[in-house]
């Protein structure tokens, strides 16, 4: 196996890798920013590597030099969808959910105050 074929397949791999935990960042993660955050990675790097991967594979041909105008449009415009994605929800009102992630009654960011400061 030629070093071209291992940096392909590592490539597929780790970007496969990166689709899979990505899909289930969006399943997962409690809110909208969230979201947007693990969608906004897969975009950004797990996609790029599958692209890499597969041009590591073509001979030169206008398909080699097609899937490298989409990588180039998905690396320019993917950061900045994400970002005004998550600006306008801002704008709109949605705040992010802030504190412990495990404890769902913190939803707003303020601690709750614990029955011995309540008295």
């Amino acid at each position: 196996m030629s070093l071209l074929e291992l940096t392909s397949t590592a490539c597929l791999v780790v970007g496969g890798a990166l689709c899979l935990t990505g899909g289930v960042g969006l399943l997962r993660m409690p809110d909208f920013f969230s979201r947007v955050h693990a969608a906004g990675l897969t975009e950004t790097i797990a996609a790029p590597l599958l692209l890499i991967g597969l041009m590591l594979q073509m001979d030169w041909s206008l398909d080699l030099f097609k899937v490298l105008m989409i990588l180039v449009l998905i690396l320019a415009t993917n950061p900045t969808a994400t970002h005004a994605m998550a600006k306008a929800a801002l704008h709109g009102g949605h705040q992010p959910r802030l504190g412990d992630l495990s404890n769902p009654s913190e939803q707003d960011g303020h601690a709750e105050e614990d029955s011995s400061s309540k008295a």
